[in-house]
Order: structure tokens, then sequence, then C-alpha cells
């Protein structure tokens, strides 16, 4: 940067840390879980179910991305006193628009809608965000918020201590009886809607105490120093914002594309045969585990607050078998030693994360990529899902107008094939030291062998397998298709810019920002 730019540029960062603050934490609204649902149509028909099984959380998994959305768009319409719903990301996209309607119906019905959205990804919403908040039964909530509305990016570099901490949280709980907990955030590539890549996820409905316990956490998110009303950020919504969100609703339930939603909802047996006491659930053992919100203001939070320390004490030490799924893996030194003396002591460790052609980001590969060799001469089995699997391991057919790629984006792990983790954890340090996370701990071997044959159905066609290059230096890729095996020495499916830049970040001392 020539030294002409130089005071420019330096007054202006001064300019937008100077000039834009967050407002003081005055007249802040302390409220808690509403009491006394068990009279809803949710309580009445989960209470029984919960006495009949006492100590356990009901558990239903949500693998199509389609139920995923019917679970929550049909919670949203059987709420009776309380809809609590907290998420990383939420586009104003055709999904993001029909579960925000989904909402506003519940608030226009009497039903309490807290709203809180980690205000990262929120960048054009604020007149949809004031105008669902003007509501007066809805609240909406921005947590660790940018004080600069407009010039974001430079917000961030004014603040970037503060702002580079997120809360990575997905929860959806509907009268403090039933929650959806996941990896999916909302927006079309988690539904398999629109044109871009699909995202392979994981979900799961939690029926009785996990569900009271993911309604506890949101309490103390919603309460936190870093949860702010949007009210103060965004001022009252404008006039006719109301009306200008009906027209967008409208708007997005009138586009053909927007149909197969529509059915899903209409169709879906899910809260239907909840209410009626006939959905399959697994009545087990699930325990929630997640950080403190004080994690994003606090560099040296206690490690008992933490949620990493926690989930390696609930899921236990490995005796026979780990398979882990994370779309960001970055092990980092420590992650990756310890996966690798797990299989030096003869513990069978897979892992599957995207292939650098998947991936959304080449600087997060590169955090994985320098670690393989030394996984897999310790005997880790890698596995990196194609950009082409599209559906395949979601078993449903792509929805009109939707892409054919695929990228993974659910984090979960399995232990002996008896303890699974289904959550918001990726495998990587921004989650171990940075995020916010949730997820549950359940004792299921079904739905750990349910993972063991998506690491199966990976190694068979829908992922590449990496190895060590004969000469013990290098990796090879192995593609197996119906006319056999394919051998790829350069990351297949990926230019040489990309391997390129994966190189360069890989020589980066950033792995702990990833």
């Amino acid at each position: 940067m020539s030294r002409v730019l130089i005071l420019p540029v330096a007054a202006l960062f001064a300019l937008v840390a100077g000039c834009a603050s967050l407002p003081p934490p005055e007249g802040w609204t302390v409220t808690t879980a509403i009491a006394g649902t068990d009279v809803t149509r949710l309580g009445r028909a989960v209470s029984p179910l919960v006495a009949a099984n006492p100590g356990t959380t009901g558990i239903h998994a949500l693998g199509a991305p389609h139920d995923a959305f019917a679970a929550r768009a049909l919670l949203a319409a059987a709420a009776d006193k309380s809809l609590d719903v907290q998420y990383y990301i939420w586009h104003g996209d055709r999904v993001g628009l029909l579960l925000f309607e989904a909402l506003a119906r519940a608030a226009d019905r009497g039903v309490r809608v807290r709203l809180l959205l980690d205000d990262l990804n929120t960048g054009g919403l604020d007149a949809t965000l004031a105008a669902l908040d003007a509501h007066p039964n809805l609240e909406v909530r921005l947590y660790n918020p940018f004080a600069q509305r407009g010039a974001r990016a430079l917000g961030f570099l004014a603040e970037f201590g503060r702002l580079n901490r997120r809360m990575h949280n997905k929860s959806f709980t509907a009268d403090g009886h039933v929650s959806v907990v996941g990896g999916r955030n909302v927006g079309d590539e988690y539904y398999a809607a629109g044109s871009g890549p699909v995202f392979a996820d994981l979900d799961v409905i939690a029926v009785g105490p996990a569900a009271r316990d993911v309604s506890a956490q949101f309490d103390l998110y919603w309460n936190s120093a870093s949860a702010y009303p949007a009210a103060g950020l965004l001022g009252a919504g404008g006039h006719g914002g109301g009306e200008d969100l009906q027209a967008q609703f409208a708007s997005v339930r009138a586009d053909p594309g927007s149909a197969a939603y529509v059915e899903a909802v209409r169709t879906s047996p899910l809260v239907r045969d909840l209410l009626a006491g006939r959905l399959a659930l697994e009545w087990t053992r699930a325990r929630l585990v997640h950080d403190d919100p004080a994690k994003t203001l606090d560099e040296t939070a206690r490690a008992g607050t933490l949620l990493f320390p926690e989930l390696v004490r609930t899921l236990g030490q490995p005796e026979g078998k780990l398979d882990l799924v994370s779309p960001y893996f970055v092990p980092g030194d420590e992650g990756t030693a310890a996966l690798a003396a797990l299989a030096r002591r003869g513990v069978q460790v897979r892992i599957l994360t995207n292939s650098l052609a998947a991936a959304e980001a080449s600087v997060v590969h590169a955090g994985y990529a320098k670690r393989r060799q030394e996984l897999l001469r310790a005997g880790v089995r890698l596995l990196e899902l194609k950009p082409t699997a599209g559906q395949r391991t979601q078993g449903e057919k792509p929805a009109a107008g939707s892409s054919s790629s695929s990228a993974l984006h659910a984090k979960t792990f399995a232990v002996d094939g008896r303890r699974i983790f289904v959550g918001s954890f990726n495998f990587d340090l921004r989650s171990a030291l940075l995020n916010t996370e949730l997820g549950l701990v359940i004792d299921s071997p079904a739905l750990a062998q349910r993972l063991a044959g998506l690491l199966d159905l990976a190694a068979g066609e829908a992922a590449y397998e990496v190895r060590l290059r004969e000469d013990g230096e290098g990796l090879v890729w192995i593609e197996r298709t119906a006319a056999g095996e394919k051998r790829h020495d350069t990351e297949p499916g990926a230019g040489w810019f990309r391997r390129f830049a994966v190189g360069v970040y890989s020589a980066l001392p950033i792995d702990w920002m990833l």
C-alpha cells in the first residue's frame, strides 16, 4: 500500500472503531422458558411417553432434508405457548422466508417466539428482522452483534478480537417439550433447495429431558451479555415493514420452487405422529453438552465451561472403533496426535470430511491437508466426499431445480458403535477455542450403526479414499466406480490454483482461526 493511502485508510479504521458502538445493556428484560406447558398439545402428547420411559429421552433422526424442514415448520405450527429458536446462519432465501413465516404465524396465534441469531450472517436482513421484532409476541436478539450495520468488513477489522468469536449453536424448541438439534442452519443449501450445493447433514428430534436441557441452554444464551435486543440495534420496524414482510412471504409461497417444501409440510407425518403418540422414538440416555456463552467474551474461559472437554468425557475413550464425520476437519497438533495414538493402539479410526473439490474454503481444507500423511502413517483411514455425491448420502431424490453437487455438513462422531454425538461441533480449533457449540451425546447403537453405514457408503462410490503413495512420501486418491478403481495422483476434481492455494495456506500458522 502506498504511503499516500496509509493515512486515509488508518483514519477510516479509527472512524469506524470510534463512531460505532454497541448500545448499553440497559432495560434488557430477562425472560425464561414458559412453565406449565404440559397442557399444550405437545405437552399432552409427550408427557405420558416421558413418564413411561423415566430417565431417558426420545430420539428420532432427521437425515432427509425435506423431513428436517418439515419438522421445524410443523413444530412451529403445533406450538401453543412458546418457540425458542437459535441459529448461527439464517438466510433470507426460500427456506429462510418460509420458516420466518412459520414463526410469524405462531406469534399471530399468541405463541411467545424468541429468535436468537448470531449476527455474523445477518447482513441484508436488518429490515426483515426489525419487522419480525415489531410483532408483540416475537422478539429477536442478535448475538455478539456488529455495531456498524453497514460497513461490516471494516467493523470486523476494527473489533476482530470480539467479532471473531461466534455462536455456532443450532436449536429449535417448541413448548419446552420437543427440540430439534443438529448440524443444519436455516437456508436453501441445508434442505436441498435452490441451485447451489446440497449439504449432507444430520439433525435429531429430542423429546423429554434432553429437550428441557436444550430449553435451559437457550435461556442461558438469551439472557447472556452477548445477546442484544434487536430493537436497540435495528430500531423499530419502519412504516410499512409488516406489509413488506407479508409481501415477501406471499411471494416465496407463490414461487413454483417452494411447492416441494409446502407439500413436505402438508404431507409429512412427523409431528402428526408425534401428537398421536405414534412417532418412532428411541428412548435412551441423551446428554446435552454445550459451551457457556461466557466463552464469547472471555478468552481465558475455564475448561469446565467448555464443550470439548465435556464431550470427550461423555463420549468416553474409544476401545475398538471411532467414526468421525466433520466438514471442517482441522485437528491441530493435539488432535492429530490423539487420533494417531488411538489408531496405533488398535482402534479403528475412520474420518469422513470434504474433498478439496467439495470444500467451501480452500483455507480450511489446508488445515486438514497438512495432517493427512501423519494420520495415514498411524493407521487412520481417511475418506473425502466427492462433490458429485449429490443426495446419495441423504436417501432423497434431488429437489426440482436443485444442484447435483454435494458437500458434507454433518458434525457427528460415534464411539465403539454404541454412543454418538450429534450437534454443531466441528472437529476443528475454531469450535474448540473460539465459537460456542452444542450437541447431544446419545447412547444409541442404532444411530451409531447408521453413521457406520454412511461411512461404508462413502467408502464405496461416494468418496475418495486417501492413501499413502508406495514410497510413503506422497498421497494418492482411490476412486471406486462401477468400472473398478481409479487412481488420482493429485487432489481429484480440483484445479491447479486451488491445489497451489492449499499449499500456501498450509504453511501459515492459522489453524487456530480455521
